[in-house]
């Protein structure tokens, strides 16, 4: 029996609130409300047998966001306790790069992609978004429909972010797929991390062994001095970071503005920028729902709750939001309305501006280039795929009036 120092939170551990249902993917704020009843801090299960902390409410998250002599983010003792083939270790697996590291690690890995990234000019970045929609709407525009999921946003992340890691379009679609079964943490989970890993692998040894104007050479020629395998671990991490929440990001962007008549009248017309949808995804709809995974290095007391160690403390992005939300419609503002969404202290995104470009321009040129975008559906009846890290829709089916791909009048 587990027992805890007087006056703390006894969670019912035999009831967790569990995330990987599909009950949470259709309605996540059911269980977010859940999820606070118990305080601060919840006790959650993010696949069967697989027990998490959850924080959701804004202060806790900050708290644990800044405190790196209290928590760490490396996985290694809690790995132990899991089962080899748990569906969710693609995305909380130890790997030696920014996302699981501490301290001096912490700093090398992050400093080497933060200069990388930083040599990328944002006039190129653009020119790349660009091009990415111009080869997709020339494939769906003669059909006058679409998914702008997985006609849209999805490959077309995988053609810039190929782009950037020096591959050619022919492999978008491979990484497109493995990336999708690995995030999702269900059956498939496994074997889209392997697909992954091999798809890094290959890449990481191409330019290891001839250089290239693209990210990846960047790294493996980086002061840092880090190795090939260091650098596929940091490839890793941003392919998967970069294409999945950008991704999910546009697509649920797109689904706000479309599913509000009034709200893509005025963006057509100007008055509203792509920026503001994109923020408003950000502060109340955010694609990485739940992340942020922290470990206790000993047991201790936070926010009122017990927590033991090796057990991972999930930081829910989508419950800070939910919350924000709630006070701001019930007139209760909180004191600081910013959203967590790049997460915050030393972790933060180190390339939250290069998202954001990428997000705004492919929105923008796709309205260009279709301006009468319909929804086939209302948003209520837009479903959402199962998973307990992310907000993503399946689908988003869209009408409009076909167009060539020479048409008089393409967006310059």
């Amino acid at each position: 029996m587990t027992t805890y120092p007087p006056g703390q939170q006894d969670f019912d551990l035999s009831a967790p609130v569990r995330l990987w249902e599909d009950g949470f993917a259709l309605d996540p704020y059911r269980y977010y409300d859940t999820l606070r009843a118990q305080g601060p801090v919840g006790w959650a299960e993010l696949a069967p047998g697989v027990p998490a902390y959850v924080v959701t409410d804004r202060r806790a998250a900050l708290d644990l966001l800044h405190d790196e002599e209290t928590f760490s983010h490396d996985p290694r003792a809690w790995e132990s306790t899991v089962a080899d083939d748990s569906p969710v270790l693609g995305m909380m697996r130890w790997r030696p790069n920014t996302l699981f590291a501490d301290g001096a690690a912490h700093v090398r890995y992050r400093s080497s992609l933060i200069d990388t990234f930083d040599r990328i000019e944002p006039h190129d970045l653009r020119a790349l978004v660009h091009r990415a929609v111009r080869l997709l709407v020339n494939r769906i525009g003669p059909r006058g429909e679409a998914d702008l999921v997985g006609e849209f946003a999805r490959p077309l992340m995988a053609l810039v972010f190929n782009s950037l890691f020096g591959l050619p379009d022919s492999q978008s679609d491979r990484l497109n797929a493995a990336l999708g079964k690995m995030m999702e943490g269900g059956d498939q989970a496994a074997a889209g991390e392997a697909e992954f890993g091999g798809y890094v692998l290959e890449l990481i040894e191409t330019k290891a062994a001839s250089r290239g104007d693209d990210l990846p050479s960047w790294l493996l020629d980086h002061p840092a001095g880090l190795t090939p395998e260091e650098v596929a671990w940091q490839v890793f991490l941003t392919l998967g970071a970069g294409h999945e929440p950008t991704a999910n990001l546009v697509s649920n962007a797109l689904s706000r503005i479309l599913g509000h008549s009034l709200y893509y009248s005025t963006l057509t017309g100007g008055a509203r920028t792509v920026m503001d949808a994109v923020v408003e995804v950000l502060h109340h709809e955010t694609p990485l729902a739940n992340y942020g995974v922290h470990y206790a290095r000993q047991p201790l007391t936070f926010h009122g709750a017990w927590i033991r160690a090796a057990v991972p403390v999930v930081i829910s992005y989508g419950a800070l939001a939910h919350f924000a939300e709630q006070e701001v419609t019930t007139g209760r503002h909180p004191k600081d309305a910013s959203h967590l969404s790049w997460s915050a202290g030393p972790h933060t995104c180190p390339v939250k501006q290069h998202t954001l470009l990428i997000a705004t321009e492919s929105i923008e040129r796709l309205t260009q280039w279709l301006p009468d975008l319909e929804p086939v559906l209302p948003r209520e009846r837009l479903t959402w795929r199962p998973g307990p890290f992310h907000r993503s829709l399946t689908a988003l089916p869209v009408r409009f009036t076909p167009r060539s791909p020479d048409q008089p009048g393409d967006p310059s």
